[in-house]
């Protein structure tokens, strides 16, 4: 089942149904253009036998970042640095899809002490975010077009598609959300209001790109927080998708408040019994399968070939979106289709902090975000390494990942050209 082809309406052909998800690679330069670096690592990841490599958030306004290190597409300018990234993945042998996004409120210090997003809402985490000010019309006009003009761009760089990011607590899925989107406007209030940004965004992007170029949208199945966007909501809101033209919608959820889409199963539970259920949203995805019109794609917690191929055969799922083991295991679809591997790694288990670090009155709320950035660190340096050519190193420590982390992206954050 994970051999088969894939054709999505607008009549374009993946090879097989494995996805190498999005992951955040930091991996830009000083004036946030993509590198040798980024070359290189999606050359490993493209020799894999995955379909298709969908970008790290690849923003469309500098002044917004989701960390510094991202690709920021604006203008001409960064054409043939996105082209040379494109030629490399097409020569190693997979499709490379551009997710463009738009931080929003999730915009650390470093990069923007004042963000924007839909209300004034601040992201209260670890004191790394600062209060957004509210989008005005002027605003949300400049943002259309700002992602009508990324997916123009990486269309003439020689991208072979483009995914919408209105999930995670970004802007788009921040304006979905009656938990960050107050306003009173005709873009808040009522769910067909909340969602008027992202239907006017796939709009702008379909008119730009035409009818033959893959536009996908990544959605959260819920916000698994009090208050926030709802499964119900998002049910309603992919009937109304099925009139967007869209190509793909893949199915996540969480934001940095619930990371939901870091979850897996512990590797010692993943038995026979539950690796047709190991995907954390497969629940969802099954719902909002029954009311899609478009294929779907199920991104989170898909560690086993028996829980991927169960998933496909009972039609919860089209598309196999996997992104973590391939920081450790770049290789691993090839493996898989071949018949040569059944099980992913699952380490997040072991990458954690002890309490001992921050102290014995740290709340569990501050542990949790910091193990949180731990982990992510953890992967953002196996990244890193793969970037460099390098292997990856499965005995990285969390605290001395987390360190790393943060010094990292505080010195790309200070020595970006503004």
């Amino acid at each position: 089942m994970i051999s088969e082809s894939l054709t999505l309406p607008c009549g374009h052909r993946l090879a097989n149904r494995l996805c190498k998800a999005s992951m955040t690679e930091g991996l830009a330069d000083a004036n946030d253009n993509p590198t040798a670096s980024l070359r290189r690592l999606y050359t490993t990841w493209a020799e894999s036998g995955a379909a298709l490599l969908l970008s790290g958030n690849i923003m469309i306004d500098r002044r917004y970042l989701e960390r510094a290190g991202n690709v920021v597409v604006e203008d001409e300018r960064v054409v043939p640095a996105l082209k040379q990234w494109a030629d490399a993945v097409h020569q190693a042998g997979s499709q490379l899809w551009a997710q463009i996004s738009h931080p929003g409120r999730q915009c650390p210090r470093l990069v923007n002490a004042r963000p924007l997003a839909p209300s004034e809402v601040q992201l209260q985490l670890i004191g790394n975010y600062g209060k957004p000010r509210e989008a005005t019309e002027a605003d949300i006009a400049n943002i259309i077009a700002r992602f009508a003009t990324a997916a123009g761009l990486v269309q003439a760089a020689g991208f072979d598609g483009v995914e919408i990011h209105a999930a995670h607590g970004y802007l788009l899925s921040q304006f979905l959300s009656p938990r960050t989107n107050l306003r009173h406007d005709r873009w808040g209030g009522a769910l067909e209001n909340r969602a008027r940004l992202l239907l006017e965004v796939i709009a702008a992007v379909r008119a730009k790109v035409g009818p033959r170029f893959p536009v996908a949208v990544k959605l959260n199945s819920s916000d698994f927080v009090k208050g926030g966007f709802t499964e119900e909501e998002s049910t309603q809101v992919v009937r109304w998708l099925n009139d967007a033209s869209i190509d793909l919608l893949e199915i996540s959820g969480g934001t940095y408040e619930q990371i939901e889409c870091f979850k897996t199963i512990p590797e010692n539970d993943i038995r026979a019994s539950t690796r047709a259920r190991e995907a954390i949203f497969l629940d969802y995805a099954a719902k909002i399968k029954a009311v899609a019109q478009m294929p779907v794609m199920v991104t989170g917690g898909f560690r086993t070939l028996k829980g991927m191929e169960s998933a496909l055969a009972d039609r919860q799922t089209d598309m196999i979106g996997v992104a973590r083991p391939f920081c450790l295991d770049p290789d691993w679809p090839d493996r898989m289709l071949n018949g040569d591997l059944d099980r992913l790694p699952v380490p997040e288990g072991r990458i954690k902090l002890g309490s001992g670090y921050f102290g014995p009155n740290s709340s569990s709320a501050t542990m949790r975000a910091l193990n949180n950035f731990a982990q992510a660190g953890w992967y953002y340096n196996q990244i890193e390494r793969l970037g460099a050519g390098r292997l990856p190193k499965p005995g990285l420590s969390a605290l001395g990942a987390l360190l790393a982390h943060l010094g990292k992206d505080s010195t790309r954050a200070f020595r970006r050209k503004r």
